[in-house]
């Protein structure tokens, strides 16, 4: 069963000089890099969690105690949906506009509302924790002056101790933001 959400369509190639956005389908929302060590390997211990709670009811459902496999199984669909909710987070990007999908809320601004997309160097969040670093962040500035939180750091989920592929990756946007914001 293929998951989109957890590959990009097509690695991207920087010698490649005719192919600015990799994509065939500019119309679809594609995430232009893969999900980091980090993201993935929270998600994988929050599915191996819910296969632990879902053993766990099913040893409550042959004691015979219904309600408590019930409350079981409900409390493993909470951590599966929570996992892969988690595999979604990131930037996400089509003609119609940037799309930044975090853990409970997601924002979309059309591209014709950016003014700017733009690495700027100020302090991130370490892993998305309260603790900031010195770091590199992807931002997009709207028409009129407002900034969104940044889209990308090299310090989250995504990038940590992957700077290459951190600047692959806001390099990727920043040409889908320069492509889509003059057409």
């Amino acid at each position: 069963m293929p998951l989109p959400f957890l590959t990009a369509d097509r690695e991207f190639d920087a010698s490649a000089e005719d192919v600015v956005l990799p994509f065939d389908d500019h119309d679809s929302w594609r995430r232009p890099y893969r999900p980091g060590p980090w993201r993935v390997a929270a998600a994988a211990s929050l599915l191996l969690l819910a296969s632990f709670i879902l053993f766990a009811g099913m040893i409550t459902a042959f004691a015979g105690a219904v309600p408590g496999a019930a409350v079981c199984l409900g409390l493993a669909l909470v951590v599966i949906v929570c996992a892969l909710r988690l595999l979604r987070a990131g930037v996400w990007v089509s003609q119609h506009g940037v799309r930044r999908v975090g853990f409970l809320t997601t924002t979309t601004v059309p591209w014709n509302q950016v003014a700017a997309v733009r690495t700027v160097q100020q302090p991130v969040k370490w892993l998305g924790f309260p603790r900031t670093v010195q770091g590199q962040a992807l931002i997009v500035v709207r028409q009129g002056g407002a900034t969104l939180p940044p889209l990308l750091t090299d310090n989250n989920a995504d990038f940590l101790a992957r700077g290459e592929a951190f600047d692959r990756a806001a390099d990727t946007v920043e040409a889908w933001g320069d492509e889509y914001r003059q057409g």
